[in-house]
């Protein structure tokens, strides 16, 4: 069987290890070599699964025979992880929001199709039960044209260098736009054309970045889509976000959540709530369909063209903020 070689970048944001663990289960792929300036992040799979280390991630990509790298960095320098790795003929997934500046991001495209090499934005809630199971029935008629989504993605404040503006590029508003937003432009099949956004420091004193917002946009095809980015969670909250939506039709609605597929355990020896899932992992499918549309020489199922139409969203909501006005988005 061919495998997929690939590296890993930076394990600054957590889903890195749900990627690693997904790319060790899939009999068609091989971890080489991970590479992070912060060898305390990934010491512990390094010894466990024999993993070549390299400080420098142009080390890695310079050294390392590999396919294909997974770029799980902070927000910032999602750009400068992704043009390196594509002027090195590595094919890339890169964790959203797949850059801080519509310009960088439209330069990572560019530099990628230059090379030859796919990006892929890593969106797994595209891989949920539920989501999928929605734009399958949307794509049927099943609820005739779609008027309007309502969606949320409220969730708990990371904490880290995500409350970093210089490295996070944004707070809750790109945070949290960027999964639902994809799921909008997704099902919807359009483009956003307004945005108009709200956002606050509300729920934690001090922060340097929102935590709180309300995005409004229009869709070249009239769709109308409202969506609350929060951290409003407390610590104790269960996962990141809940993602869910209501999609208005002319014939019906469908009412998703993300997360409805669990049991609840509540444990004084944790000290939280914790959601025991028993459906398949969104991650792992999502890494699954990555590495076999490599394999198979397809394009990225998830584009960087997708990852900037919704990234560029929470971006327009931030001018929103600023002026008080609609933006209009153009192209």
């Amino acid at each position: 069987m061919n495998k997929l070689k690939v590296g890993m970048i930076s394990f600054a944001h957590g889903h890195a290890n749900s990627y690693l663990h997904s790319l060790l289960t899939l009999p068609q792929a091989e971890v080489v070599a991970i590479a992070d300036e912060v060898k305390s992040r990934v010491e512990g799979s390094l010894d466990k699964y024999g993993i070549d280390y390299y400080a420098d991630y142009r080390d890695l990509l310079a050294k390392a025979d590999i396919d294909a790298v997974v770029i799980c960095s902070e927000n910032a320098l999602h750009a400068q992880h992704v043009i390196a790795a594509a002027k090195a003929k590595k094919h890339v997934i890169c964790e959203k929001p797949l850059g801080i500046d519509v310009n960088e991001m439209e330069q990572m495209i560019a530099v990628c199709q230059e090379n030859g090499v796919e990006l892929f934005t890593a969106f797994p809630c595209r891989y949920l039960a539920a989501v999928v199971n929605a734009k399958q029935a949307v794509d049927n008629g099943e609820i005739g044209d779609i008027l309007a989504i309502k969606g949320t993605n409220r969730g708990t404040m990371p904490g880290k260098w995500f409350v970093e503006p210089e490295l996070s590029g944004g707070g809750a508003l790109l945070d949290h736009t960027v999964h639902v937003m994809d799921l909008m432009n997704w099902i919807t099949g359009s483009k956003v054309t307004d945005v108009y956004a709200y956002a606050a420091t509300l729920f934690h004193e001090g922060l340097k970045v929102d935590d709180a917002g309300m995005i409004s946009v229009r869709f070249e095809n009239g769709v109308v889509g409202v969506l609350d980015t929060s951290w409003s969670r407390p610590k104790v909250f269960p996962t990141w976000g809940d993602v869910t939506m209501e999609i208005v039709g002319t014939k019906g609605t469908i009412s998703v959540d993300s997360f409805a597929q669990k049991n609840e355990l509540f444990s004084n020896e944790i000290g939280r709530g914790l959601y025991l899932p028993w459906s398949e992992s969104m991650d792992y499918y999502m890494i699954e369909s990555f590495v076999d549309a490599l394999l198979q020489g397809k394009p990225a199922p998830v584009s960087g063209l997708d990852g900037l139409r919704s990234a560029e969203v929470a971006l327009a909501g931030y001018r929103s903020v600023q002026s008080g006005q609609p933006v209009k988005l153009h192209g």
